[in-house]
């Protein structure tokens, strides 16, 4: 698949499964995601790898969490569950540093960009993904897990391995005309 065809008709898969991607297909993802836009070259992003027991690990944290926050049992059984919906994720932290011609917003959004770079790199070698955020990015335990400073964003998590369900190769191209404006 060529790059503009990939970009065009990207779609996240939400129900994934074995094999995640590993190796040479992993060091790719994580080299565009390395690659994403940087002002200043601050790198300001740091990628958690999930995955095997670091997705019961994860388990336990968002339970924890979830009982922090005085949740029902149903959104505590949610929490728990959540990572392994996926074999692989990959957690960015918008890792931020105070800098002269950088502001924090532009920080943020470049670790943004490493986590769109990386689910294209995957669904570029035949993995799918989902970008995933709520309340956990800003849950103070979660942060804490992730080594989040006060200044650190947690950007989201990115589910990532093999869809379930196959892609239908038809996708319907949304009216753009509400979104664009001449100036």
């Amino acid at each position: 698949m060529d790059a503009l065809e990939l970009l065009i008709n990207r779609r996240s898969a939400s129900r994934l499964a074995e094999p995640a991607p590993t190796g040479e297909a992993l060091e790719n993802i994580l080299r565009a995601g390395m690659r994403a836009p940087d002002h200043g070259t601050l790198q300001p992003w740091r990628f958690f790898l999930i995955e095997g027991d670091g997705l019961a690990r994860f388990s336990a944290l968002l339970q924890q969490a979830a009982q922090a926050r005085n949740l029902d049992e149903k959104a505590q059984e949610k929490a728990r569950t959540a990572p392994f919906r996926a074999p692989l994720i990959i957690t960015v932290v918008a890792h931020c540093e105070t800098h002269h011609k950088v502001p924090i917003w532009e920080q943020e959004l470049s670790a943004g960009c490493a986590v769109m770079a990386m689910q294209m790199a995957a669904a570029a070698q035949g993995f799918n993904g989902i970008w995933r955020s709520g309340i956990w990015t800003d849950d103070p335990q979660v942060r804490a897990g992730f080594d989040c400073r006060e200044q650190d964003k947690i950007v989201g998590f990115l589910y990532l391995g093999t869809p379930q369900l196959k892609a239908s190769t038809t996708v319907s191209v949304p009216d753009m005309t509400p979104f664009i404006r001449r100036f």
